[in-house]
């Protein structure tokens, strides 16, 4: 299912998390599909994952903050302190318009309200960041300041920088390294048995 924000599906949909609302519909999504999944016959709800990169990485970080009905996540270039964020990206006339023209420096604290590093007490779901070094549409230190601060917090947190590439992983000898991390980690918190090939 495509959660609200995401592509695919029109427009109307794009723009549901536009006006700060970022956690707000596409959460009660993801959690929506997650309820449906976990009702299907031989599906372990203990064992659930999610992944998402770039909003889908914001979003999986703010699932962190909200629940631990997942054994594990994994965010892949995704946005953590929306409070400096605006000014670090390559995009901010994006960013700006997706929070419904809030000005991050003016309305600090109406971004905040969907930020994850507000929230980040609240976490306790192991989860695998995952990050190109090159990238400036979500910049590294987006991932370096969510795993130091996952840390200091005593939850279980790992980190894989990929130097050479930016906001997606096309290298393919990356993209194997970025699927083995993700399925290794995945399958230790969900106990499900090695990918090879």
């Amino acid at each position: 299912p495509n959660p609200a924000g995401s592509t695919g599906f029109g427009q109307a949909l794009v723009e549901d998390v536009f006006g700060n609302r970022w956690g707000e519909q596409c959460y009660r999504d993801v959690i929506a599909a997650t309820d449906a999944l976990a009702a299907m016959p031989g599906v372990a709800p203990d064992r659930l994952a999610l992944m998402g990169g770039s909003f889908g990485g914001y979003m999986a970080s703010w699932v962190g903050t909200q629940t631990t009905r997942f054994a594990a996540l994994v965010t892949h270039a995704g946005l953590f302190d929306l409070s400096v964020f605006g000014g670090t990206t390559d995009s901010p006339a994006w960013f700006m318009n997706d929070l419904g023209g809030l000005d991050p420096d003016r309305d600090r604290e109406r971004v905040e309200l969907y930020s994850p590093r507000r929230f980040l007490d609240a976490w306790r779901t192991p989860v695998l960041i995952l990050h190109g070094e090159r990238d400036y549409r979500v910049p590294i230190s987006e991932a370096l300041v969510m795993f130091d601060a996952l840390e200091r917090r005593g939850v279980e947190v790992e980190l894989g920088v990929f130097p050479d590439e930016n906001h997606w992983i096309l290298r393919p000898r990356n993209a194997v390294a970025w699927y083995e991390l993700a399925f290794e980690f995945l399958g230790r918190h969900t106990g499900a048995p090695p990918v090879t090939g």
